[in-house]
């Protein structure tokens, strides 16, 4: 499926057995009922697994630290990170800093003045590291990086689920007793909606050469599992979805502010000028959506016609719509 707000409408047609014996067409709103249920325990009931997992990998010791490759995958099924992509973000158990980066980079330096000599990338705290934009020199390039942020989900493209970057940290531990991991780990898809759990050391990653006749290892591997809740994402539901019959005229359609009235005052008329300003498309950072202005005020409608039911099968339309002027469903 590939929609965005130009083309606005998206139309899927299925055919499929959906009733059990006895039953008229009372199963289409049960499953309606079901998948619209809220979750509020970072729980995807239609991929109980997936989860985003940061790995890192102890590559090399230095005088004062380490070097680590963090790989970040996405096992979800359906759920990808679009534009303007993921920012991960977590808290140094010490004092560490981090002299360099490769493939990513931190929004901020910190204060690093009492640093006489070479100066580091950040000596923040609580680093925040975002992916980099197209461009960058080839040396600041890293395996599976330069996705600006954008990860698929797994489901979808396994290839282009993957991102990672190279951190060298210092004013650390040098051996596997005196490392302390990382902690308050917190990832931005790019909105609200994850929450990760503490960091765990499991066994070594092992690599194989290019020519796959030779086993190296990790000298030290933790990982981090982010898992994805609608409810932490908002309060409200970002889609609402309506309902009609072929022998029925009338329609049922998406109850008033079914996803909350809150962007009521900041909306855009389907004819208004506005929706064709320069830049009205670009996505924001805290993933804050732009609608157009409706009853139902939601992202996205997802409309039901039954066309045909007969008695082992029914035949339905759906059409999907997006009102979010500031997204496009890509994947």
């Amino acid at each position: 499926m590939r929609f965005n707000q130009s083309t606005q409408t998206c139309y899927y047609g299925c055919r499929k057995c959906c009733l059990f014996p006895g039953m008229k067409s009372t199963c289409i709103p049960v499953v309606l009922f079901l998948l619209m249920l809220p979750n509020a325990d970072a729980y995807d009931p239609l991929d109980p697994t997936g989860n985003i997992t940061i790995k890192w990998d102890i590559v090399s010791w230095t005088a004062d630290g380490y070097v680590a490759a963090v790989t970040m995958s996405n096992f979800q099924m359906y759920r990808s990170i679009m534009n303007p992509g993921w920012t991960l973000g977590w808290q140094w158990a010490k004092k560490e800093v981090i002299w360099s980066m490769v493939g990513a980079q931190t929004t901020e330096q910190g204060d690093c003045s009492k640093f006489k000599g070479n100066v580091p990338h950040c000596s923040k705290k609580n680093p925040i590291v975002v992916d980099l934009l197209p461009g960058v020199p080839y040396n600041q390039q890293f395996s599976n990086c330069f996705k600006v942020g954008v990860m698929s989900a797994w489901g979808q493209d396994p290839t282009g689920s993957v991102t990672a970057f190279q951190v060298s940290v210092g004013l650390a531990g040098t051996s596997n007793k005196t490392v302390k991991l990382p902690k308050n780990f917190n990832l931005l898809g790019p909105g609200l909606g994850y929450t990760c759990g503490p960091a765990k050391v499991v066994p070594s990653t092992v690599y194989l050469t290019p020519d796959r006749r030779r086993k190296t290892q990790a000298l030290m591997t933790w990982n981090v599992a982010c898992t994805y809740s609608q409810y932490l994402a908002s309060r409200n539901p970002s889609c609402c979805v309506s309902f009609s019959y072929f022998y029925n005229e009338t329609i049922t359609p998406c109850p008033a502010c079914a996803c909350g009235c809150q962007n009521k005052n900041n909306c855009v008329m389907s004819d208004s000028k506005q929706a064709h300003r320069k830049g009205i498309n670009t996505p924001r950072k805290d993933n804050a959506p732009l609608l157009q202005c409706t009853h139902h005020m939601c992202p996205i409608r997802v409309h039901w016609h039954v066309k045909l039911n007969y008695k082992d099968y029914c035949r339905v339309k759906i059409a999907i719509t997006n009102f979010n002027y500031r997204m496009n469903y890509t994947q």
